[in-house]
This record gives structure tokens, sequence and C-alpha cells, in this order.
């Protein structure tokens, strides 16, 4: 089922991307970003759509037939569905400001982290009596749902704070997921629809993600660790992502708290694309998909090889 799973991720793609440049559904990018991407301006965005909805086309069925897992998999899947639609109404205004050159350009973080942090206590409430140890000693369930609950919103953040290159979420995804292909059946699919988002999203990308497509995965990403190994291997697995977030964190209070940046531009990717960095965005790319493989590879030899 990966293999049609790519290739219905691969098809759809392809369709929303023909469809976007017709409709000129492109995304502004940011003039005060790195020069090199502002030749980017209008790349069709919001690419996570298809592939979700490809995962989705087939995880259905799979499910309804008994081959898509336990209860878990649906858990995971709802949360991701849950998660991607708060992403894709960041995505509709996004394209619709673009579109009419005016109007809300996106969710402020006063209306997104509320309606993130319900989906998360919904996954938690769920989730926490299916973990196989208590996960906050001495403090029961409701110390492990208050926990769950934070992963799970700053794991869709940090996921989403790793994309803005050209495939560098994309790969880092499918990495941090390898040690679960074999576990979690929703894992699995959403790794090869990656596969056929990235024919497109690779340098030079024909479409962007957008955040649907970055809350699903941060989404899956920790309903499967949380689920199927252990909550505490996510960090190190997802290594890029908690560095980025952490990144946008420590730019933001160290310009409030003392006028000055600590990163040449934030999240952390950018930091070294910049001028006075140097690293062209392939490069980058590549070697923060090579410290993701080197973490996960810790992650796999941690959970005892599994496959």
């Amino acid at each position: 089922m990966m293999v049609v799973t790519a290739l219905l991720s691969w098809f759809l793609v392809g369709l929303f991307v023909r469809v976007s440049k017709a409709r000129d559904w492109g995304q502004r990018v940011r003039a005060d970003g790195p020069q090199t991407h502002l030749i980017k301006d209008g790349t069709p965005t919001a690419g996570g759509v298809p592939f979700v909805v490809a995962m989705l086309l087939v995880f259905v069925p799979l499910y309804l037939s008994g081959q898509g897992g336990d209860s878990r998999e649906l858990i995971i899947m709802l949360t991701a569905l849950g998660m991607g639609l708060i992403g894709g109404a960041d995505d509709l205004l996004k394209i619709r400001s673009r579109m009419k050159g005016s109007g809300k350009s996106e969710l402020l973080a006063r209306e997104k982290f509320p309606l993130q942090f319900l989906v998360a206590a919904l996954f938690a409430y769920f989730a926490a009596p299916l973990a196989s140890h208590e996960l906050v000693p001495g403090l029961g369930r409701v110390g492990d749902v208050v926990l769950l609950t934070l992963v799970m919103v700053g794991s869709v953040n940090a996921f989403n704070f790793a994309d803005g290159l050209d495939g560098l979420l994309s790969g880092i995804a499918i990495i941090v997921l390898l040690p679960l292909l074999g576990l979690s059946p929703i894992s699995a699919l959403l790794a090869a629809a990656l596969l056929g988002f990235l024919w497109f999203n690779a340098h030079p990308a024909r479409v962007f993600m957008g955040d649907m497509g970055s809350h699903a995965i941060g989404a899956i990403a920790a309903g499967a660790y949380v689920l199927h190994a252990d909550v505490w291997l996510l960090p190190l697995a997802a290594i890029i992502p908690v560095v980025a977030v952490l990144s946008v964190v420590i730019q933001v209070a160290s310009f409030k708290l003392r006028g000055k940046r600590v990163f040449k531009m934030a999240p952390i990717q950018h930091h070294f694309e910049h001028k006075d960095i140097g690293w062209p965005e392939t490069h980058v790319t590549m070697r923060f998909w090579v410290i993701t493989a080197v973490a996960t590879a810790g992650v796999w030899w941690l959970l005892g090889g599994r496959p």
C-alpha cells in the first residue's frame, strides 16, 4: 500500500500544481528573508493538502478492512486531520490574501494556539491510557495528559518551523519515521505520501508544503512516537525541528530583552543561508538530513533495532 500511496500522492500533488498555477495560488515570499528566495515568489503553496488527502484515501479502506492497525492508528490519523485543518485554514488565508492583494494573511497566534491545544488535549486524553507506563511518575493520568498535550503542540509547531527550504521538512519527516514504519501503518503511509510530494518539492521546488502538511506531519510524528515507541525519543529523532523552534524562541526573547539578535535569521535553517554564512540552500537541506539520520539511527539503536 506504500507504493499505491506514493503514486496517488504524486498524481494528486502534480494535479494540484497545475491547478494552482492556472489559478495563481502562489505564495508571497518575505522581502526580509534570504535574498536567494525572492525568485520563488508566486510558487504554489498548500502542497500538503493533496498528500494528506492521498494518505487519507488509502488509510480509510485499510482501517475499515482491519489492515490499518488498531485504535492507536485511528487516534493518530484523527489528530493529524485536526491539526491539518488548522494549518489548512492558515494556507487558505495566505492564498486569498495574495489573490486579493489585501485581507488577513494568516491565523494569529492567539487564534491558532487555542485550537492546537484543543486538538492536542483530545489526543492526550485518548492516548494516555494506551501508554505502556506512567509517563510522569507520581502525577498519574492527569500528568500524562498534560505532558502529551504539550508534546503534541510542541511537535506540530517544531515541524512547522523546520519547513522553509526545498525538500527539507519532507526529508526530515521520512527519516524520523523510519524506525516506526513496521509498527505504525499511518507512519508508513505518510512516508510514502511524502515521497510522492518530494518529486515536486525537491530543489527547485514547484510547490511548497504549507501549514496543513507540516501540521499533519508534526501530529503523526508525535502520535507515532507516543503510542508505538517512547515519547522521550521524539526530541532526539526530531532534533532539527527542536532546534528550529528553539532558535525562534531564543531570537524573539533576545531581541525583546536585549535588542539584539542571536542568529542572522530564524528559524536556524535561514541563519546558515544568510550571506554572512553563505551555505547554499541545497547544502543546508542535505546537512540537516544527515544530522537527522544520525540522530534517528541512535533512536533505532535505543529501540533495540526494531523495524
